[in-house]
């Protein structure tokens, strides 16, 4: 089997999502942008692939997600402003967001599923493995998931997708894998996924969750992907071609996430992962938490 070898130094984040289900409040703000406690969601996805050593990262945008371009770029005027005060720790934190990583934004145009998204990649990832994260998924740092995918992939060649066990009633929302196990814990080899399968068709209970370190290979599978659910182009869809292989872009392997994860892709999700990080928060979390105690007794006593 012929590995890759070339450190992965790139992470493509597609952002170019409708938001569909946090309106209104995404009717001119991309959902990428609403608050998880005092930062935009797409920060932490940032900081994430930065963590990793991915510090050259693109964007798949589309309509109206301008304001992620000026949230990581430099503000003049409010740093400025903040200097003529003095106030050097929100001065940091402005300027924090535009000193990340080098980031680069493509449109996609058409919005024709995450599939479409990631060959919009292709001329800046070139014949490179790179990673996909998704924004909807946010994995804590103490949990360093991206940094594992990517030393799997170094080790096995072809392309790395995390993965999770749901309850089985839940696989139905997700991409499910088949899988057999390896030499280690974390690890398994796919060897089949479907998208988001009826019930009872599903081949496990492990869920496909929103990151990915792909072989380059990818992106010939994907123009050659016929629509899948929804009219899309699939990434499922591809991988699941690629899994079949062991050469030429193949094989797929999974790592099994058993940490922390907030999932911010609805709004109850949404609401309960910005009270976990406000909770552990050291500057918030005394406060809050002796608050939520509270408010929770009022209500079960009511």
């Amino acid at each position: 089997m012929t590995h890759s070898r070339t450190r992965i130094s790139k992470a493509v984040i597609p952002a170019a999502g409708l938001g569909t289900r946090f309106l209104p409040a995404t009717k001119a703000t991309p959902k990428e942008m609403l608050p998880v406690v005092d930062k935009p969601a797409i920060q932490y996805v940032v900081e994430e692939a930065v963590s990793a050593r991915l510090s050259d990262v693109l964007m798949i945008t589309g309509r109206n997600k301008r304001p992620l371009e000026d949230h990581f770029d430099r503000n003049y005027e409010l740093e400025e402003a903040l200097t003529r005060k003095g106030d050097e720790s929100r001065l940091a934190r402005v300027r924090e967001s535009s000193d990340l990583a080098t980031i680069h934004y493509v449109r996609q145009g058409d919005p024709r599923g995450l599939g479409h998204a990631v060959l919009c990649a292709e001329p800046h990832v070139g014949d490179q493995p790179f990673a996909v994260l998704l924004g909807d998924d946010l994995i804590d740092p103490r949990d360093p998931l991206l940094a594992r995918m990517i030393d799997v992939q170094e080790q096995h060649g072809g392309s790395v997708i995390a993965l999770m066990e749901v309850d089985p009633a839940q696989i139905h929302m997700y991409g499910s894998a088949a899988i057999v196990p390896t030499g280690d814990r974390d690890v398994v080899r796919v060897t089949d996924l479907v998208e988001k399968p009826d019930t009872g068709q599903a081949p496990s209970s492990y869920a496909v969750i929103g990151r990915y370190v792909l072989d380059p290979a990818v992106f010939e599978v994907l123009k050659k992907t016929e629509p899948g659910r929804n009219g899309e182009i699939q990434l499922t869809d591809a991988l699941r071609e690629l899994s079949g292989r062991d050469v030429h872009g193949g094989p797929v392997h999974g790592v099994v996430f058993r940490g922390r994860r907030y999932d911010t892709g609805d709004r109850g999700d949404y609401l309960r992962a910005i009270v976990r990080l406000a909770c552990e928060r050291d500057d918030l979390g005394p406060e809050f938490r002796s608050w939520l105690r509270s408010y929770v007794t009022e209500e079960m006593q009511e």
